[in-house]
């Protein structure tokens, strides 16, 4: 089975986790994901499956939305309830506080990675050290949050809608908030609405899956080609071209009827509408990026 299958996930299993239960689920063997979310977070996940996992790169994955949870006046290692406590602060910040120093934190800003994450450094993942009690400089890049706003202050637990590039750990940006009220932030709840252009309410839970698979039922409705996903134009080239780029072979763009431009990505197709793969035009020519394997 090859596409891409939108996944509601639960709380409580990993990435990983939820890839293999898929696998299991579909029999798909080859399953993969495009962006990890930690075991205690909800949300949109895209599961890539058979040839699709091809592609998983040029997926656009530069804007994602979350809604997230946290509590002042604590901190702990993994920057979330589920890490060790680090610190205690009495809180004299309120949910005006909180409203006047969002807008610090929008735009443009300088993040630190936190040890507990999926970073290589030298050659070590972050998180592999931080659980060996070792931590290491970091360092800082930039993303940019396109949007952050508090949407719900319940129980002095305050809750923020955020938009931002992708590489952001909202973790980071809580505690980073809570360094900056005086007073620490843990982020108490994560979930994912939206991701590559796709939201969470289209998406299918691993129940719902489950169900379905048990009682026989197809899931084929929701199974994305993974062409539809991909944002490149599209180039349609005669059959022998076609055959000559599954090869492997580069098409001369004379001779197709399309104009290109040098160095942009094209997704190819056969004069059928069958999906070929991805190319990009270079020094005159449509050079293969990606086959595409419907396997």
């Amino acid at each position: 089975m090859t596409g891409i299958l939108c996944v509601d996930k639960d709380a409580g299993i990993t990435s990983f986790g939820l890839c293999k239960a898929v696998s299991g689920l579909l029999g798909e063997k080859k399953c993969g994901h495009t962006g990890t979310l930690d075991p205690m977070a909800t949300g949109l996940m895209l599961v890539l499956m058979g040839g699709a996992t091809r592609f998983a790169d040029y997926i656009p994955d530069t804007e994602k939305r979350y809604r997230a949870s946290f509590l002042l006046g604590k901190t702990t290692d993994t920057y979330d309830i589920t890490g060790k406590l680090t610190a205690e602060y009495t809180v004299h910040a309120g949910q005006g506080d909180v409203e006047n120093i969002l807008p610090q934190f929008t735009g443009k800003i300088m993040q630190t990675p936190p040890m507990y994450s999926a970073v290589s450094q030298n050659g070590q993942r972050l998180y592999k050290l931080a659980r060996a009690g070792v931590e290491v400089e970091r360092q800082q890049r930039q993303i940019e949050i396109k949007q952050l706003k508090l949407v719900c202050v319940q129980n002095g637990e305050y809750t923020i809608d955020v938009t931002c590039s992708r590489g952001t750990y909202i973790r980071t940006l809580i505690d980073d908030i809570g360094r900056a009220l005086g007073c620490g932030a843990v982020m108490s709840a994560l979930r994912r609405t939206h991701t590559a252009g796709f939201s969470v309410d289209n998406a299918i839970t691993l129940n719902e899956l489950r169900a379905k698979c048990a009682a026989g039922e197809s899931v084929a409705e929701h199974i994305l080609p993974v062409d539809s996903v991909l944002k490149e134009s599209a180039l349609y080239v005669s059959e022998k071209q076609a055959r000559r780029f599954q090869n492997g072979g580069a098409l001369d763009c004379m001779r197709i009827k399309q104009p290109t431009q040098d160095m942009r990505l094209y997704k190819l197709y056969a004069e059928t509408g069958q999906f070929l793969g991805l190319g990009q035009a270079v020094a005159g020519e449509i050079r293969v990026k990606k086959v595409f394997v419907n396997k």
